[in-house]
């Protein structure tokens, strides 16, 4: 933990000279540090392949025809009827 602690110090620390020194902008610095070195501390993870055996995106890309597009209300026209080219 104290590692930890001394990583996202020093992470905070940089962006605050990174930054020009500003006054009054430790929390968001140490917020900041946090989550960039929750994100190295990840990053391994995150780039594992997902193990099944279909794979999301594939399927989405082929149901996509399935679902109806949006039309604009001036372009439709009423069932049985074709729409007035002079309009």
């Amino acid at each position: 933990m104290a590692d930890l602690d001394t990583r996202i110090r020093q992470r905070a620390y940089q962006m605050w000279l990174d930054e020009g020194s500003p006054e009054g902008k430790a929390d968001s610095h140490w917020e900041l540090a946090k989550m960039a070195v929750a994100l190295e501390d990840a990053q391994p993870q995150m780039f594992k392949p997902i193990e099944t055996s279909t794979s999301e995106p594939v399927e989405a890309w082929v149901n996509q025809a399935e679902f109806p597009t949006l039309t604009d209300q001036g372009e439709q026209s009423a069932p049985g009827r074709m729409a007035d080219p002079d309009r």
